[in-house]
């Protein structure tokens, strides 16, 4: 199922909170989306059972607000009310399903999402209701510094079986077909590769294949020593089973006077009460990739420069009086705002203390026009963070900048609208500076001039690549693209972090020095669509906010191995 929304603003979401504008507003519906007050706002997400049956389609209406829905205290509740009687309002003509919403008014459907909606749905709460697993998470996003979630094709086969021997009646994928991250479309410190463990990759290759054979009717279930029967019957002719073993070794049943062997964990599947069809321990298919290098980028001659420049508060336009938000001020525009002010030392010490508090993302700290100690940063668990460094200030004003970065924006949870990040609070030598002239400088230069196009390449002055990597720079270089049809990827490990365009094309965001539990990057290899290539005279763009060595940093392709 693929859900599309809009968000125009942080301040339409105040239309969640069920606040008493929303009955007033005009909602119609065109056959393609909702329009509210003459705007279009939602697209409808559907399903489609191919080939095997004509097009179902569902429409969602609210996805896992039951998640939220307790933070709003009754106004939840009401809100929940509200949405169900405006969507079936809108007859469409096809069933309305509420995601995770155990209490969906009548007739909306509430479905499961999860990993194991047999064990953990409680099913519809009508009897008119089918039983409908929307989301069957084959894996979970990544987020940089962390490790990826492996889910078992046999566990996925195991659950829907489950599932379905439960009265389950559709299993919907996500993800079935991973993806790619591009631009800045990741949310908070998600990867570049989005579910790239599902079925089908990130680079569409299969990694497993499952099937679970489709038998449904009326059943009853008893328990078997260690084991449950799930039986199915029609007639007295018609009949199918779902065997289950809960237990973590391998057990003996009798069924029907026939001796079974089930695998730990497992279902054998019957389509005829006898014979065994499908046992979802013994997933046939189980592939691994591997990637070839086809070209390095180690020949600095190759490679050309241009330090980003750090404003300073005389740079900037965008001024206040104390420290500003950076979600509601950058606006989604840029990754990075600049926060600078002024500080005039007199004092006879050498060198002062900073600490700055910070909601996140990363700080990089700079005096005039030098980085200061090392960068900081938080993490997906937990996005604020103090640092803490030396300062060496001169004898009178010092220009000081904070270049504050968020790595996406938050994805979800309740009052989302009011969520903040970027610098709050900055004490040097305990004297706060909080609340007083602050500059502000949305984006990089190098952004707004889009010096990652070819166009824009030509408005900054390239230099040649030294042995030297400094911090906040901008690296081009061309390259070719490889040969046959296997799918393209960067492989970044020599670099920070940072971001990368191919042809003008974001290809997402890089952070290869967040390291894992384990000590190795999140993701290194980073996915160039062929579609994106011409045979010759790629322009390839970094922009490295640390010290990465881009001389590392090769082309490789990706292949298939069976195991």
């Amino acid at each position: 199922m693929v859900k599309v929304w809009w968000c125009f603003s942080f301040a339409f979401i105040l239309i969640r909170v069920f606040i008493g504008a929303v009955y007033g507003d005009n909602v119609t519906y065109d056959g393609r989306s909702l329009i509210i007050d003459g705007q279009h706002k939602i697209l409808f997400s559907g399903s489609i059972h191919y080939p095997r049956s004509t097009p179902q389609v569902p429409s969602l209406i609210e996805n896992e607000y039951g998640n939220v829905e307790g933070a709003f205290h009754e106004k939840g509740l009401s809100y929940i009310r509200w949405a169900a009687q405006m969507a079936v309002g809108l007859q469409t003509g096809v069933p309305w399903v509420m995601c995770k919403q155990d209490n969906a008014p009548d007739p909306v459907i509430n479905t499961c999402n999860g990993m194991q909606c047999g064990k953990t749905f409680k099913g519809p709460n009508s009897p008119n209701k089918p039983s409908l697993w929307t989301e069957n998470w084959t894996s979970f996003y990544q987020v940089f510094g962390e490790v990826p979630y492996i889910r078992s094709a046999e566990d996925i086969a195991y659950n829907v079986a489950l599932f379905i021997a439960k009265r389950g009646s559709y299993v919907n994928y996500y993800m079935y077909h991973g993806g790619t991250n591009f631009d800045r479309i990741a949310s908070a410190f998600v990867v570049t590769a989005y579910y790239d463990e599902a079925p089908l990759d990130e680079y569409g290759m299969f990694l497993s294949f499952l099937r679970v054979s489709k038998i449904v009717e009326i059943s009853n279930h008893y328990v078997i020593d260690y084991a449950k029967a799930y039986v199915f019957r029609r007639s007295s002719i018609e009949c199918a089973a779902f065997l289950e073993n809960t237990e973590d070794r391998s057990v003996t049943i009798q069924f029907q006077n026939i001796p079974y062997q089930l695998p730990p964990n497992s279902i054998s599947i019957l389509p005829d009460c006898k014979n065994v069809a499908f046992n979802t321990a013994k997933v046939r298919a189980q592939n691994a990739r591997a990637m070839k290098s086809q070209l390095q980028f180690n020949s600095a001659e190759k490679w050309k420069v241009y330090r980003e420049a750090i404003p300073s508060f005389a740079d900037t336009s965008l001024r206040a009086n104390t420290l500003l938000d950076q979600i509601s001020t950058a606006k989604d525009t840029s990754d990075y705002l600049w926060y600078t002010f002024r500080l005039y030392d007199n004092s006879a010490n050498a060198q002062s203390i900073l600490s700055a508090y910070s909601h996140g993302h990363v700080l990089h700290a700079f005096v005039n026009g030098n980085l200061v100690g090392s960068s900081k940063h938080g993490s997906h668990k937990n996005v604020s963070f103090v640092m803490e460094n030396k300062l060496n200030l001169i004898s009178g004003m010092n220009n000081i900048s904070f270049l504050s970065a968020t790595v996406g924006l938050p994805n979800s949870g309740a009052y989302l609208e009011g969520r903040v990040a970027g610098l709050r609070s900055l004490k040097v030598q305990g004297r706060d500076f909080t609340n007083q002239a602050w500059g502000y400088q949305v984006g990089l230069l190098g952004e707004k001039l889009q010096i990652y196009t070819a166009s824009g390449s030509s408005k900054v002055k390239w230099e040649s690549f030294l042995s030297s990597t400094k911090p906040l720079t901008w690296y081009k270089t061309t390259f070719d693209a490889p040969v046959g049809n296997d799918p393209v990827v960067l492989n970044l490990g020599s670099m920070g972090k940072g971001y990368t365009w191919v042809n003008g094309q974001g290809i997402g965001r890089y952070w290869v020095s967040f390291h894992t539990p384990q000590g190795t990057p999140s993701q290194k290899w980073y996915h160039i669509p062929r579609s994106l290539l011409k045979s010759t005279g790629n322009l390839l763009v970094l922009l490295e906010e640390e010290t990465g060595n881009p001389l590392g940093i090769t082309l490789d392709t990706v292949y298939i191995t069976s195991q």
